[in-house]
């Protein structure tokens, strides 16, 4: 197979489709770049501070008569026996992650300005507040010392990596500033996590002379284990759990320093508390969980007596403020019923309606002039996790509601805006001093009927929040959805929404939203899968995992697509590239949708997804050149319990052309058909005669082709064009949320036409990267000629060659079996390919 794919490529010319790129100029951006780590989503959500507007993490009094806590962006304080908040602190950043001094007399905290994360020294009697960072990097975690004279939290300062520092606390500022252990590349391969070390979760033992911490040295797997080490550096770290931590683990030592507390969840899909001994003769011993529940219980901190300790609950869905009696585990919540500001707070009641008057759920945001964000109190609030540099101070937050909303609010001028969705406008109002405001949403009309539908959610993914199928279809609806897949999936050793699953609808639907439940398969190696409409979950749902039991990277991706076929599923290639594929450089190539593609194994792409739009395009474009029809298919992959993600569910979605009544076999039939369009934003539509995308147009000789086209958007959008056979016919700078064209195509051979609507810089109004949709193709054949293009093909063929030699070269294949069945496949494709090149009709 290899000579033969050799041979093929020394033939023909490697001459390949022009890449199409945007400028990244004026893009959408990941919030906090100076944080130099993989996978921003994970660990943003997962390990830093969130903006909730309920209670999180919370610290004790001295006296333990009093918890601070963070909660709307602001530091509280309430008494354990009591239900009134008192607001500490009134900034323009977000407060969070307060803990107080061993004397009382101060709390030291993170506040977040939308470009960096900083310590910050608040005096409890006068709420004066102090900067003890300055550097521009993310600090976080900060831990008193037991004699309150040292401080030890998270830096990124000077690496971009999550590295404990310590310091010494002197006259209201940091001295002796120094790293616990230095920045290193662990030799262990990693899943996720940077190849450089992190050590985070400080807490000290009650001597002063310990740390204790989370350090994934040499750990391939999670976050890492928990450690001790001594508090000046010295010495080695001694292993006290070894886990697969996620970000949360959190121990706090007893202030009798005979036992930790921390999050795990150890043999579950959620987090709870558990309690190990810390040293002696219990020293790694089994650890023992203290609560139980199907949701998350995290953030542990031990009052200064040892009796109780106080956590992090999302029991509710929300995030809430809990007690464990850690004798008798007696629960009790810390709920503050009144609220006491710093400054002035007035209520105010945002309805939003439609166009005949009735209430309709939306999403909302609300800012006051110095852009602090308001929500809610039993509201989630999410943030958006990519930021307009240059023209946003904070990344994008808002809310969902049924229609109405009411928060409290300061004084003076607010901005409202709300949204529903792409196909509603969106409306902004100036709001001063009043107390009620009505905003009507008029719909875009859209020629046709069509139904929306987000193919890739996850309910549930280790997020601050705890979602459940029928507030996720409250998402969905607030986002003017038809349809929603949760994809269940696993993250690290569990897989948080396994117990959701149902092969039909779920009874949780109501109100014209359907919701769904599919799976992603999680391979890495081969690329990820989204997998629709199944009877039972392919378990145990990723492979090529290193160092694992199931380190083979077979069954490959072709194989899981047959088990879903089988069951009468649909297989999409999901969130599929950040950059364009270049096989003539990229010498570690595995992904397969070259090889699933030409076996007709893929009934799908995922053209706007988590991923680069246009890269995404130009493999498209190439496959689809070598005669093989793709439907576009659409997905925002957003984790819909973070508080932060890339998006609300909904921001990537795919209309169907609605053909009788709305339900599942109809939606899947309507999307592998190809009678789709794929959007974050604009919503769009092309003719060709009376054929629509999907369409098959069959011509005798060679005609002009005369095309319609339109545009219907709530941002503007900045230019649309035609694609022939992966390249720009016909472009029409529109610069307009609206627009109606005609145009003639020359089709002097056989191929395939689409239409894409972009902007390349981003827009304030469109929560991905830039706005961007495209149409599924329609395919024309001429003088009964399919089409062929040497150039894909050459390029499909190195492609092939990069799989066929790490598929010689992987040692982590069980057998000889697995091996060959994968060559197999590969080698079926490439004869697809070289027949491709090789028909004597094909364009070079």
């Amino acid at each position: 197979m290899l000579g033969k794919l050799r041979a093929v490529l020394q033939v023909l010319a490697c001459a390949l489709l022009v890449p199409l790129s945007a400028s990244a100029l004026g893009q959408r951006k990941p919030v906090l770049p100076q944080v130099d780590l993989p996978h921003s989503y994970y660990w943003r959500e997962m390990y830093l501070p969130q903006l909730t507007s309920g209670p999180d993490g919370a610290a004790w009094s001295p006296d333990g008569q009093w918890l601070v806590y963070a909660m709307q962006g602001f530091l509280w304080r309430q008494r354990v026996d009591g239900s009134a908040a008192e607001e500490l602190t009134d900034s323009d950043g977000t407060d969070h992650q307060p803990d107080w001094s061993p004397d009382g007399r101060h709390v030291v905290f993170v506040r977040y300005d939308g470009r960096a994360m900083e310590l910050m020294l608040l005096d409890v009697g006068s709420f004066a507040v102090t900067p003890l960072t300055s550097d521009g990097a993310v600090n976080v975690e900060p831990r008193w010392s037991p004699d309150g004279t040292r401080l030890a939290w998270v830096s990124t300062r000077g690496t971009g990596h999550f590295l404990l520092h310590t310091a010494s606390v002197r006259a209201g500022g940091l001295v002796d500033v120094r790293p616990l252990v230095p920045d290193r590349r662990s030799a262990v391969p990693r899943y996720y996590y940077s190849p450089f070390d992190h050590a985070i979760h400080p807490a000290w033992t009650p001597d002063g002379k310990s740390l204790v911490f989370v350090s994934n040295r040499e750990v391939a797997h999670g976050t890492g284990d928990i450690v001790r080490m001594a508090a000046d550096g010295s010495g080695s770290m001694d292993v006290l759990r070894r886990e697969e931590t996620n970000w949360q683990a959190r121990p706090d030592v007893s202030p009798d320093g005979t036992r930790f507390v921390y999050a795990s969840y150890l043999g579950g899909q959620w987090h709870q508390l558990w309690l190990l001994p810390l040293g002696g003769p219990g020293a790694g011993a089994y650890p023992l969980p203290l609560t139980y529940g199907d949701f998350d219980n995290t953030a542990p901190r031990w009052s200064p007596d040892g009796r109780r300790i106080a956590f992090v609950s999302n029991r509710t869905g929300n995030v809430s403020l809990w007690l464990v009696d850690a004798v008798s585990g007696e629960q009790t919540q810390v709920v503050p019923r009144e609220r006491r500001w710093l400054a002035a707070r007035r209520l105010l009641t945002v309805k939003v309606r439609d166009e005949a008057g009735r209430p309709l759920p939306a999403r909302l945001s609300v800012t006051d002039a110095r852009g602090r964000f308001f929500a809610p109190d039993d509201a989630w609030i999410h943030a958006n996790d990519l930021i307009l540099p240059d023209r946003e101070r904070f990344e994008p937050r808002y809310v969902h509601g049924s229609g109405e909303f009411r928060l409290m609010v300061p004084p003076g001028p607010l901005d409202v805006k709300v949204a529903r969705g792409p196909e509603y406008a969106i409306v902004r109002r100036k709001v001063d001093g009043q107390s009620s405001v009505t905003v009507t949403l008029p719909r875009l009309k859209l020629p046709g009927k069509w139904w929306s539908g987000d193919l890739h959610v996850h309910m549930n993914y280790g997020g601050r929040y705890r979602n459940t199928p029928a507030h996720l279809v409250e998402q969905a609806r607030a986002e003017g959805l038809d349809l929603v897949y949760n994809l269940a999936v696993n993250k690290e050793q569990r897989v948080p929404d396994i117990a959701a699953f149902r092969a039909g609808v779920d009874p949780a639907s109501s109100a014209g939203v359907l919701l769904l439940h599919g799976e992603e398969l999680h391979s890495s190696y081969w690329g990820h899968l989204g997998l629709l409409g199944l009877q039972r979950l392919i378990l145990p749902g990723y492979n090529a995992y290193p160092l694992t039991a199931v380190a083979s990277p077979w069954p490959h991706n072709a194989a899981v697509a047959d088990m879903v076929h089988g069951q009468g599923g649909v297989v999409g290639y999901v969130h599929p590239f950040d950059s364009d594929v270049d096989p003539a450089r990229d010498e570690r190539l595995t992904n397969e949708l070259v090889v699933d593609a030409a076996l007709g194994k893929v009934d799908y792409y995922e053209a706007v997804g988590f991923s680069d739009h246009l890269s995404t395009a130009a493999v498209w474009y190439r496959l689809l050149d070598c005669g093989l029809r793709l439907p576009a298919g659409a997905g925002t992959d957003a984790m819909t319990n973070y508080a932060s993600l890339r998006g609300p569910v909904g921001m990537n979605r795919v209309y169907v052309k609605a053909q009788g009544s709305p339900s599942r076999e109809s939606f899947l039939a309507g999307l592998k058909e190809g009678r789709t369009f794929a959007t974050n934003g604009p919503l769009i539509g092309l003719r060709v005669g009376t054929s629509e995308p999907g369409d098959a147009v069959e011509l005798p000789a060679a005609v002009t082709l005369e095309y319609k086209a339109w545009l219907r958007s709530n941002a503007p959008i900045a230019r649309m064009e035609l694609i022939w056979n992966g390249r720009v016919a016909e472009r029409h700078d529109v610069n307009a949320t609206s627009a109606d064209l005609t145009g003639r195509i020359p089709a002097t051979e056989s191929g395939w036409m689409l239409l894409r609507a972009f902007s390349e810089e981003g827009n304030e109004d469109v929560l991905d990267i830039h706005p961007y949709a495209t149409t599924s193709p329609i395919y024309v054949t001429v003088a009964g000629h399919p089409r062929r293009s040497r150039a894909a093909a050459t390029w499909a063929l190195q492609w092939l060659d990069r799989v066929w030699k790490a598929t010689l070269g992987a040692q982590e294949y069980r057998t000889r079996d697995e091996r060959e069945a994968v060559l197999r496949d590969i080698s079926r494709a490439s004869d697809f390919y070289s027949s491709c090149a090789a028909d004597e009709r094909a364009r070079p």
